[in-house]
């Protein structure tokens, strides 16, 4: 397979006009009609990397699309992991293919947890959290960010001693990096994290899946790399590195302290991820590092141009610029309005999505809305600036010409 140099691949946001992207059936395009900008679900609009598409249609042609099996993804994702973050833990012996990342949150929790017990979010925090472990029985607990958007360590003592001295057992569901905000752990955060869980003895779940996003200035750290994580657990994947979200596959990780409990991992689960995910996966892993680091230069750039068009155009909103993800969390609360005062003829706002549903129906842009992220998150939207340059900036201006009632 021929690998292609740095300078030989386009920044693959610029790849795709709009036209182009309108002829996808994906959700980003298709939930909503007409002449929406979608800046909202994670999906990023590029072409797959050439490595991805060429093990597909080699996989294609032979007709190779039964069952998965094998560590070969493990391996793949054990070499990135030691050349990208120099951490050599990833041992495939202590890991389990599985679906997807929220997936394999649940059948790892599973292992370390039982109904009715806690499982502590940094909130706001990624909404699938409280939907897939409130489904499985488990009770959400949040320990709300500082307001840095970091992690406050006294916010998660606080948690984890009141559920030890509820005689509970706790889990606690990290977000690294932290999706809505951008936020990349540090070491010494990490290791205050992996400190008061095993003071209170609370299992460590590190949800990895932006992890090959960190933008320049940051530096990813796997908990797992951590002293005092080794009985925690990360899922990882290349899922919205390499934009394969319909191409499932994901990977659990067990600390060295951990792999007891990763062994009894039902073998059934391991049927879940797609073969042809696997495919795109590993290739993407192995020959899809140059392109990655050029679809990483695209989206500093385009952190630098939102930066500047919030300030030009949105200067009534809070922001934060994010240090990985392609995702910024913007606090719009100077949209607040009560129904009765929203201009005749302009959408009325009568729940929670404040912000988003003004941002939808009066600009044509439609964004996450932050109430579904948990406490704190009301007032906010994510915005999704995996896109190209032109499309940010429509998308940014029109949302300018959205103004705050007197």
């Amino acid at each position: 397979m021929g690998a292609q140099t740095r300078s030989q691949i386009r920044n693959p946001l610029e790849e795709l006009s709009l036209t182009e992207l309108r002829k996808r059936t994906s959700m980003k395009w298709r939930v909503h009609s007409g002449d929406v900008l979608p800046l909202w679900v994670a999906e990023m609009d590029v072409r797959l990397a050439p490595a991805v598409a060429e093990a597909l249609h080699h996989a294609i042609n032979e007709g190779d699309t039964g069952y998965p099996v094998g560590t070969a993804y493990a391996e793949a994702f054990s070499a990135f992991a030691a050349s990208r973050w120099s951490w050599n833990g990833l041992e495939v012996s202590r890991t389990a293919i599985v679906p997807d990342v929220m997936m394999g949150v649940v059948e790892v929790l599973r292992l370390v947890t039982s109904p009715g017990d806690a499982v502590v979010v940094n909130s706001p925090v990624y909404a699938p959290f409280y939907a897939f472990v409130t489904h499985d029985g488990r009770q959400v607990v949040e320990a709300p960010l500082g307001h840095d958007l970091r992690i406050s360590l006294d916010s998660l003592e606080e948690v984890f001693l009141r559920i030890r001295q509820q005689g509970r057992k706790a889990a606690y569901l990290l977000s690294n990096p932290h999706n809505p905000t951008g936020t990349v752990h540090t070491m010494a955060e990490l290791a205050a994290v992996a400190e008061l869980a095993s003071k209170y003895d609370v299992r460590v779940v590190s949800d990895e899946i932006h992890a090959p996003l960190v933008l320049p200035g940051a530096q990813f750290i796997p908990y797992l790399s951590v002293p005092g994580s080794e009985n925690a657990f990360a899922v990882m994947s290349a899922s919205k590195a390499w934009n394969l979200a319909g191409l499932k596959a994901a990977l659990a990780v067990a600390g060295s302290g951990a792999a007891a409990d990763l062994a009894r991992m039902p073998e059934e689960v391991s049927h879940g991820p797609s073969h042809l995910g696997l495919i795109a996966h590993t290739a993407a892993l192995r020959h899809g590092q140059d392109w990655l680091d050029s679809l990483i230069q695209g989206l500093d750039s385009n952190r630098t141009l939102l930066r500047q068009l919030v300030t030009q155009h949105l200067p009534g909103a809070g922001y934060k610029e994010p240090e990985g993800t392609y995702l910024a969390w913007l606090d719009c609360r100077y949209l607040k309005s009560e129904p009765q005062d929203r201009p005749s003829g302009l959408a009325v706002v009568t729940d929670l999505a404040g912000p988003a549903k003004i941002f939808l129906d009066e600009a044509g842009v439609a964004l996450s809305s932050g109430h579904v992220f948990g406490s704190g998150g009301a007032g906010h939207v994510r915005l999704n600036f995996a896109t190209s340059r032109a499309i940010l900036a429509e998308a940014i201006e029109r949302m300018g010409r959205v103004h705050p009632l007197p």
